[in-house]
């Protein structure tokens, strides 16, 4: 996978450049350790661990050159020395034993991406496992693969912090209860879990494309972690449309990330970007998914072909001016049936409103204001906002903006909102 340069420690202040390193590698470390433990819970404490002998380390020896290497190799380290202490394990020294023992792992020795796929989608699909909850299997895969805190996760889902906390901790002692093997599954269990596992990179890939929190817009990193894994998935079941279906989506999404943000780092709205700086190798891409996810359908479309779609048709407009949204409309009201949410019927009442005008849309999002899903969601108040102000309803407009600026948790976020607020409104 690729990765953002590491900052050196001149950066700032050493133990920030720490936990940034952390929050980045985090998911490789506790996948190669888990392969070795088998069990998620004790891979996250010894990365937990790895953690805290670099901020004992580094601020005194320096950041490596290769800080996930290091991170990892610690981890493994106490892992095969835990592995060692139990007798319970005596068994599995025997049959792996030889094996750690002649791999070395050295410090500074620059980690193998091919080697990290195979553990994340082991890490994957253990973490998607039938014996946990849907909601359980999804807020897990966040915390381990995302690197994502529970205020996070709780912001993709719409919940509270501490049902994810709850479900984070019931998921991993559950998976340890059943000693849940750490593996990819195969043939119909591998497909009745699959459903589960894209869910999770779709929300991985958010959390990436427009964090829910903190000074930045976007986490590269989660993105491309998330893209990654959408695209081994598609190698791995070329003949699942879905499969296909979300790669496409984001590798769509991801094309415009370049001219989501300003040169300060200050969000950039769709009809504003320049659109020269979409990346059209990744529209390519995504052309290329879709046209396959379509190629093995057997029937209808279903949710993220249907989003891909969508993403298809602004990827296609070289103008804004230009989009078809008409069509994204129609496609929405596809997908709201397809897979009904507040969520999804907001953005469609954003199509609506291009499409046939603010008044048919403000009726929809006025509809949407009782959902219990939706309460503190700052978008909610944001396409109102917008709604009013072409309106020429411009107070209550304002009054919208600022309800959305006190909801948004990302200061940029929350800085585009106050403006738009302050702004006198035709």
């Amino acid at each position: 996978m690729e990765h953002q340069p590491t900052p050196s420690p001149a950066a700032g202040d050493p133990s920030r450049v720490i936990e940034t390193v952390f929050r980045m590698e985090s998911p490789r470390v506790i996948a190669g350790v888990a392969r070795i433990v088998r069990d998620v819970a004790i891979a996250e404490e010894l990365a937990q661990d790895a953690l805290v002998a670099a901020l004992e380390q580094w601020p005194r020896d320096g950041v490596p050159d290769n800080p996930g290497a290091w991170l990892t190799a610690t981890a493994k380290h106490r892992a095969i020395d835990l592995v060692r202490r139990r007798e319970r394990y005596a068994r599995k020294l025997a049959e792996v034993g030889r094996d750690l023992e002649a791999t070395p792992y050295h410090v500074d020795e620059p980690a193998d991406p091919d080697d990290i796929d195979d553990d994340l989608l082991r890490l994957v699909f253990t973490a998607c496992h039938p014996v946990l909850s849907a909601e359980s299997r999804i807020a897990l895969t966040l915390r381990l693969l995302g690197g994502l805190t529970t205020a996070e996760i709780a912001r993709a889902f719409l919940v509270a912090e501490t049902t994810v906390a709850q479900r984070i901790v019931r998921a991993k002692r559950t998976l340890a209860a059943k000693g849940v093997a750490f593996e990819v599954p195969y043939g119909p269990e591998r497909d009745a879990r699959l459903g589960s596992v894209l869910e999770v990179i779709y929300l991985i890939f958010n959390e990436g494309y427009a964090a829910t929190a903190g000074d930045d817009l976007l986490r590269p990193a989660l993105c491309e972690d998330a893209l990654r894994l959408a695209r081994v998935l598609a190698e791995l079941m070329p003949k699942e449309p879905e499969v296909h279906g979300l790669a496409s989506l984001l590798e769509f999404q991801a094309s415009r990330s370049a001219a989501r943000t300003g040169p300060n780092g200050e969000p950039v709205l769709l009809g504003d970007q320049n659109r020269t700086r979409w990346n059209r190798l990744l529209i390519a891409r995504g052309v290329t998914a879709l046209g396959r996810a379509d190629a093995v359908a057997t029937g209808a479309p279903g949710p993220y072909a249907l989003q891909a779609a969508i993403a298809a048709c602004h990827a296609h407009a070289h103008r804004y001016e230009d989009t078809d949204w008409a069509r994204i409309a129609t496609l929405y009201g596809l997908l709201a049936a397809r897979s009904p949410s507040p969520v999804v019927e907001l953005n469609r009442a954003v199509a609506v409103s291009m499409a046939e005008g603010p008044g048919p849309a403000l009726e929809i999002v006025d509809r949407l204001a009782g959902e219990p899903a939706l309460r503190g969601y700052h978008l909610l108040p944001s396409v109102r906002g917008d709604l009013l102000a072409r309106l020429g309803r411009t107070a209550e407009a304002r009054a919208e903006f600022e309800r959305a600026a006190s909801l948004a948790r990302n200061e940029r976020e929350r800085e585009l909102l106050r403006a738009r607020a302050a702004l006198p409104l035709n």
